[in-house]
């Protein structure tokens, strides 16, 4: 079910409220010369963390749906693979086609389904390493090799799928979504930037 804007604007402005008064809390708990208010930031970050997940789910949602009527069944297939920690590139078509930009992938031409897309993304299978990619409802291919982005994201270096989502994303109007291997954590990136969804 699509997370409604009204709904969205609503969580949000609840988790300013708390996050205004996790503030508060810590500047009182500052006051107080013998207490730590290490934990109190602890409790803001998550905070912060949870807004930004909010965020980022709901902006996702919003991306993919206008273009693949299966946007919750990819949204599924990635908390799985997150959960697993199996990594995963998945490339949306958009409305600029991405012939020019995919090389090397193996035709699937197949439904949407979070099934699917967990078997192809499983730790060896051929396809694993590649990109996926989605266009409207099917699965056109996997195995794809993308172009890849040569840059750091806020002064860290990012892995090899993180930087073909967003190398890709960069040079055309496509969504790709990023399960990271190593720590679960799934991204995506449109425009050449990379945002975090908090599992």
């Amino acid at each position: 079910m699509k997370y409604s804007e009204k709904h969205y604007r609503s969580d949000l402005a609840r988790y300013f409220r708390d996050i205004e008064g996790q503030l508060g809390t810590v500047e009182t708990t500052m006051k107080e010369l013998d207490c730590c208010i290490l934990t109190e930031f602890e409790k803001l970050q998550k905070l912060v963390a949870d807004a930004q997940n909010l965020a980022s789910t709901y902006y996702l949602q919003t991306f993919l749906s206008p273009f693949s009527k299966e946007y919750a069944g990819i949204s599924l297939a990635a908390q799985r693979l997150s959960e697993k920690r199996h990594g995963a590139l998945i490339v949306v078509q958009r409305e600029e086609s991405l012939a020019a930009f995919l090389h090397n992938g193996v035709p699937v031409t197949a439904n949407v389904s979070p099934i699917l897309i967990e078997t192809i993304f499983y730790p060896g299978n051929p396809l694993h390493d590649g990109a996926m990619l989605i266009e409207k409802d099917k699965i056109i291919s996997a195995g794809n090799i993308l172009p890849v982005a040569d840059t750091e994201l806020q002064g860290k270096k990012v892995g090899t799928r993180h930087r073909a989502a967003m190398g890709l994303s960069a040079q055309t109007d496509a969504l790709v979504i990023v399960v990271s291997e190593e720590t679960g954590r799934i991204s995506f990136s449109v425009k050449g930037k990379l945002y975090s969804i908090k599992n």
